[in-house]
Parts: structure tokens; C-alpha cells; sequence
């Protein structure tokens, strides 16, 4: 059993979130949907007030809160990804399904939830010990929405000067 999981705030779109992270990420699932017993602030008896959901293995909670709270970039989820092929078909499939693009690697859900895109070869690179390899990198990665790992090797190695 999960000791702890996060509790994410929905306006009550709990269960359709859920069902969109279990479609794009392997190893993810809905695991309970529960229905609230009575009436209650935002919502009436029979409605969906919880979801239990796996995203990638880790275990979370959504809550159909309400509009009281929407979620920002203080909180986001980072994705390593292997490769272009997995950075891309997150990517996409997270802007498919009503996302929005921003910079770095982030993009936003439909729901509002920030994500992170992100191939593990660029923490590699800009925690490089070479110090000007990763200070290029850094400086292309800044450029960019979604990652581009071919860019970031070039710029990493210097072939772009």
C-alpha cells in the first residue's frame, strides 16, 4: 500500500484527467473511481468526488474540488524520456488532447497541470563537467519549446559555432 500519494485539485474533471494520463503513459491506470455519498459544496450525491489513478507507477489522487483552486507552474511533473521518438510522443499526445506548449520542455494539459518533457541526455549534458559544453547546451535548451535532442548534441559538441 501507497503511504503517500499526491491529491490533485480538479473542477471536477477528476475521472477525465485520469483517463487521459492512463492513455499516454505506460504503466498507468485508473484504479478506483469513488462516487460522493451526499451532496457537498461543489457537487451532489452520486458525483465523482475522488479518483485513484497511476501515472508511470506512482500513485495519485484526484479530487473533484471545484473552481476554488487551479493548479500553476509551481507545481509540475517532470517526464524523462529515453529518446526524441518518447519525447515526442508525450509531448504530442499531451498537446493533442487540448495542451498547451511553452518553453524549456513544459508544456499544459487541458486540465492545467504543467508538464515536463524531458529527455534525460540534457540533464546529462548540462551537468557535464565540461563546463562550456553544458553552458551551451543550457543556452539552446532555453531556446527551445519542445526539446530537440539532436540541436542540444550539436550545440552540447560545439558544431554549431
Amino acid at each position: 500500500m501507497t503511504r503517500i500519494a499526491p491529491c490533485l485539485w480538479f473542477d471536477g474533471d477528476a475521472e477525465a484527467a485520469a483517463n487521459l494520463y492512463a492513455s499516454i503513459f505506460p504503466d498507468s491506470s485508473v484504479d478506483a473511481v469513488h462516487r460522493s455519498p451526499t451532496d457537498y459544496p461543489n457537487g451532489k450525491a452520486g458525483d465523482v468526488l475522488t479518483v485513484e489513478f497511476t501515472v508511470l507507477g506512482m500513485k495519485f489522487l484526484g479530487l473533484n474540488g471545484g473552481p476554488i483552486f487551479k493548479f500553476d507552474e509551481a507545481i509540475s511533473f517532470q517526464i524523462y524520456t529515453q529518446d526524441q521518438a518518447e519525447t515526442d510522443r508525450y509531448w504530442n499526445a499531451i498537446l493533442d488532447n487540448g495542451g498547451t506548449p511553452s518553453a524549456c520542455g513544459w508544456c499544459k494539459d487541458r486540465f492545467g497541470l504543467s508538464w515536463q518533457i524531458t529527455p534525460k541526455v540534457l540533464g546529462e549534458m548540462i551537468s557535464s563537467s565540461d563546463q562550456a559544453a553544458a553552458r551551451r547546451a543550457m543556452e539552446a535548451m532555453m531556446t527551445m519549446t519542445k526539446i530537440d535532442i539532436a540541436t542540444l548534441q550539436r550545440a552540447f559538441e560545439g558544431a554549431d559555432q
